[in-house]
């Protein structure tokens, strides 16, 4: 492990293709995760670097490298170990949870109910008012169960005040 990139206010990561399940969970969080298969080794080290990431390995190979940016090599296979880790290295304050697409990573923004209609179940569209769409990939997302059960989680492992405790922000 080494110090952190100049704070510019929330912790930005890179994370190799080892940790695709701690990239999800970090981007629940409200953190900006860079997690794409095809970047690995070299090559996710100097995106890292180039943007003021911290990144996150499995890989001891990238380990021997020479001016690696901040990283962290995470010990565990298992990912709430993965997140203890990660928290206990470095500051995961400063993100909204559940204010990114979990799937491309771009923040989420309203959008009015009426503009995902074809887009959601029935039974969502019949019992929902709020709805959020990624920018980039058009993903829908509203409050439902799985959003509580997020945020329990989250709360289980220290990361969140508890399931309710996110002061009305809407997600996923």
């Amino acid at each position: 492990m080494t110090e952190a990139p100049a704070a510019r206010g929330e912790v930005r990561f890179a994370v190799d293709v080892m940790l695709g399940r701690l990239a999800r969970w970090l981007r629940i969080l409200g953190h900006d995760v860079v997690y794409q298969p095809q970047l690995r080794g070299r090559a996710l080290a100097r995106a890292a670097r180039r943007e003021g990431r911290w990144l996150l390995t499995r890989d001891t190979r990238l380990l021997r490298e020479r001016d690696l940016p901040p990283h962290l090599f995470v010990a565990s296979d298992r990912f709430r170990e993965q997140l203890r880790q990660v928290a206990a290295a470095v500051p995961l304050g400063g993100a909204r949870p559940l204010s990114r697409c979990l799937d491309c990573n771009r923040f989420l923004e309203p959008v009015p109910r009426e503009a995902v209609g074809e887009r959601v179940p029935p039974h969502v569209w019949a019992t929902q008012e709020r709805f959020l769409r990624c920018p980039r990939c058009g993903k829908c997302y509203w409050e439902a169960t799985h959003r509580t059960r997020m945020l329990a989680e989250l709360a289980a492992l220290g990361l969140a005040p508890d399931a309710d405790g996110d002061h009305g922000r809407p997600g996923a």
